[in-house]
């Protein structure tokens, strides 16, 4: 198989998988239910470079596959957004991934291990609490039951 990139536009339960060969050209474009994509990237050289778009799954799917010797390319969205032709659908983006990894200076995503999601969440999730404690410090006190006169 002479497959050098692959691109996948991860979903919950159909992927889209692209894969580019050497010289460029579309080798094949189709979708993989969940169920079947581990057996599809077990059929992959190890050489080819996995690339998906950052998105809530591609930390888990990155480590997925760097703990099985794969190369993967984490790319932002709006990196991959230029290279989408036509229409959005599936078949599209993850031809617009396999193009956005190819080039050299796109920026990429590193992929988050366990412990770098799980600070990443506390601090998110403290943020908002002293974002609401502010809002409700600043807010109006409540109307008593009182009628106005």
């Amino acid at each position: 198989m002479n497959i050098s990139i692959v691109g996948i536009d991860l979903a919950k339960n159909v992927f889209q998988v692209c894969a580019l060969s050497v010289d460029g050209t579309i080798a094949w474009n189709r979708k993989v239910s969940r169920a079947k994509l581990a057996g599809v990237l077990a059929e992959l050289p190890k050489s080819a470079l996995i690339a998906m778009e950052a998105c809530s799954t591609s930390n888990f799917w990155g480590r997925y596959l760097l703990e099985r010797g794969f190369r993967v390319a984490v790319i932002p969205a709006q990196h991959v957004k230029p290279f989408a032709k036509h229409q959005k659908n599936d078949s599209n983006d993850a031809l617009a991934i396999c193009e956005a990894a190819m080039r050299p200076g796109i920026h990429r995503v590193s992929v988050k291990t366990l412990d770098q999601q799980d600070i990443k969440t506390l601090r998110t999730v403290r943020r908002r609490l002293v974002q609401q404690r502010t809002a409700t410090g600043n807010g109006n006190p409540p109307i008593s039951g009182g009628a106005e006169k």
